[in-house]
């Protein structure tokens, strides 16, 4: 029996932590940005890329049943603008995540301890016809890859990591983006001449 198909959305799903993202890249294709939970309320380039992104290709959010999830639900809407937004619930399940000890406060299921399918619908309930199939939606042109962050600098060299910081903070992205979120941000923002230029301009190259 073939797994299922993951489901296809051109939107950013934005997600409250590292592990609801690992849990959710094998079941989208969608670029995935977490928010660090609280973080994002002081978060301000975090949040300045939340707001170029709604704009370019739209979010879909996706946040765990209780109190602090729909806090930071409620706060991405309103810095963004719901009419960017597209808003996916999963059911308020008891239990815990094997990960953890004990569970959170209300006693409920994150998002990456919610069953497959569970996910699945919530995410073709919010997005509708456009959880269609193909691929994610980039600029278009020569993509930017891993090489290209090598060939900068930015990654697998020496001072990859100060080179990296450098640019993002002349960006005005993020300094603490990972390797995958980097790579997806720059092409969703840039085409592979766009940013080589910067990457030239700032010395990074």
């Amino acid at each position: 029996m073939s797994a299922p198909e993951r489901i296809h959305t051109g939107r950013v799903l934005v997600v409250e932590g590292k592990y609801d993202a690992a849990r959710l890249a094998r079941l989208t294709d969608a670029m995935i940005l977490p928010t660090g939970g609280f973080a994002i309320f002081s978060d301000r380039k975090r949040q300045q890329l939340l707001k170029e992104l709604a704009a370019r290709n739209g979010l879909i959010l996706l946040t765990d049943s209780d109190r602090a999830g729909f806090q930071i639900r409620t706060y991405i809407t309103n810095l963004v603008g719901a009419e960017r937004v597209v808003q996916a619930y999963v059911p308020a399940l008891p239990g815990k995540e094997r990960r953890k000890a004990a569970p959170g406060k209300e006693g409920l299921l994150g998002v990456e301890g919610v069953p497959d399918e569970l996910i699945r619908k919530s995410l073709r309930d919010a997005l509708g016809p456009e959880a269609g199939p193909g691929s994610p939606a980039v600029r278009p042109g020569r993509a930017i890859t891993y090489v290209d962050l090598y060939d900068w600098g930015l990654s697998g060299t020496a001072g990859a990591a100060e080179r990296k910081y450098r640019l993002l903070e002349a960006l005005g992205l993020p300094p603490r983006l990972s390797k995958k979120e980097m790579l997806e941000v720059f092409n969703r923002l840039y085409t592979f001449e766009q940013l080589d230029a910067l990457v030239q301009a700032a010395g990074e190259g």
